[in-house]
């Protein structure tokens, strides 16, 4: 027998033995623009039909409205699957928890009809803490840039993630051990940040009664998430992980610095909730069917005219964190092959579709060149090479006609159906759902 023979044989017998141990694959739903995409809503569509849904990173610098039974829910740091009472929500290692805003965020849900989260949500004890004091801090680094602020959402995001990295973070596990060594490590990062930034006013001995009194609050949640969701798999658990932010604003493949302070992009999905790659199955890519972005930042596509006006307008672009208007402008394939690079998207859901219904033409943005004419076979990675680029566009015809109603993407106007055909090939990725509408009844299924 030849050598290459037996290498394959090797190898095929590595492969089975990697994907033997488990029943069942972890599909991801992903931002591929700079946030808003709706992603709630299709992580809600889908929750119904898995038993567990994972946030793996960020904090409640997220915002995600979901409306189910004509409710508006609006989550930050619980995963949109909450809504579905027969799942299990994880909060994962990967995220940072300012817990005040979180107990904030169950009550006002509870209120709206939420039943039992105590059941039913579960908080990694490897998730870091936010605390008031890296809020103080946030505000105050983007006062001090001015003008070149980066718009960030001053919800203690970046500095409690400088804390991790600097390895003096605490964890929500040592809030449930010992509550003397907490108490220490508290005191020593107060001191750090007193030195850093002396103004900040800290009063420590309220912040550690109140965390007293978080102690056996947040206990019941807690548990080792990375354990829980291994089993999972091996006894056939299907499990949904709800990305937050988006690929444009992931820290290494963003537009740095205009970023959040995580990997929102298929990598931290791995690091933020302990899988291995071998688990992903779907990879869902939801793309608006144009552009927004929040806050500052290079934005190629974008129209400071009557166009950026009425996408604003119909499609109520607020954020739901900020309430900052949304900067609003054409779809963008360039910025969606590369977050498709790097994520690997098996599928695309569009939204919004029903925004563009009153436009007589739609242009979307199709390469990237230089001043001089050439162009890029590459997204650009530093502020300055994008700023020098200019967008060539394709434009296509309008439909003029609302979608809102329909529930079928054969009814859909032909210059719709077009429209969804145009970004698929573009793309080389199917697209598997289109939503023209707020409520997950607007979700059309393509197939």
């Amino acid at each position: 027998m030849s050598t290459s023979a037996i290498n394959g044989n090797h190898y095929e017998q590595l492969h089975q033995g990697r994907t033997s141990m488990y029943k069942s694959k972890v599909d991801v739903v992903l931002g591929a623009q700079w946030g808003d995409e709706g992603k709630g809503k299709v992580v809600d569509m889908l929750a119904s039909e898995v038993d567990i849904v994972c946030r793996c990173q960020g904090g409640n610098n997220a915002g995600h409205t979901v409306v189910a039974n004509g409710t508006e829910f609006d989550f930050h740091l619980l995963p949109s699957g909450v809504v579905n009472e027969k799942c299990i929500s994880v909060i994962g290692n990967g995220v940072v928890i300012h817990l005040p805003s979180l107990f904030d965020e169950v009550l006002k849900n509870e209120a709206k009809g939420l039943q039992q989260l105590e059941n039913r949500l579960i908080i990694s004890d490897r998730a870091h803490l936010v605390f008031d004091f890296h809020q103080h801090v946030d505000g105050m680094q983007e006062a001090e840039k001015g003008g070149k602020s980066l718009g960030t959402t001053k919800k203690g995001i970046g500095p409690a993630y400088s804390s991790k990295a600097t390895r003096n973070g605490i964890r929500v596990g040592e809030l449930l051990g010992d509550f003397n060594l907490f108490s220490e490590k508290f005191k020593s990062i107060v001191n750090t940040h007193l030195r850093l930034f002396p103004s900040i006013k800290v009063d420590v001995e309220a912040e550690l009664a109140r965390y007293k009194d978080y102690v056996e609050k947040v206990r019941p949640y807690v548990k080792d998430t990375i354990c829980f969701l291994h089993t999972a798999l091996r006894n056939g658990k299907t499990i949904l992980v709800e990305g937050a932010n988006a690929a444009m604003l992931d820290i290494d493949f963003g537009t740095y610095p205009y970023v959040t302070s995580s990997n929102c992009s298929i990598g931290g999905v791995l690091t933020g909730l302990g899988l291995p790659p071998q688990t992903i199955g779907e990879v869902i890519g939801v793309v608006k069917a144009y552009t927004t972005r929040v806050g500052d930042g290079p934005f190629p596509t974008e129209q400071l005219n009557e166009i950026g006006d009425l996408l604003q307008t119909r499609g109520f672009e607020v954020g739901v964190t900020t309430k900052r208007k949304r900067r609003c402008g054409w779809l963008d394939i360039p910025l969606l092959k590369y977050t498709s690079l790097v994520n690997g998207y098996t599928c695309i859901c569009i939204t919004k579709l029903d925004i563009l219904d009153t436009l007589p033409e739609i242009k979307v943005g199709v390469n990237y060149k230089r001043s001089n004419g050439e162009k890029l076979d590459h997204f650009p990675g530093t502020i300055s090479e994008l700023s020098d680029i200019e967008v060539e566009y394709a434009v296509l015809p309008g439909w003029q006609t609302s979608t809102e109603h329909i529930r079928n993407f054969k009814e859909l106007p032909e210059n719709a159906q077009n429209y969804v055909r145009f970004l698929e090939s573009q793309l080389s990725v199917p697209v598997r759902w289109v939503g023209v509408g707020k409520g997950r009844e607007s979700i059309i299924n393509v197939h």
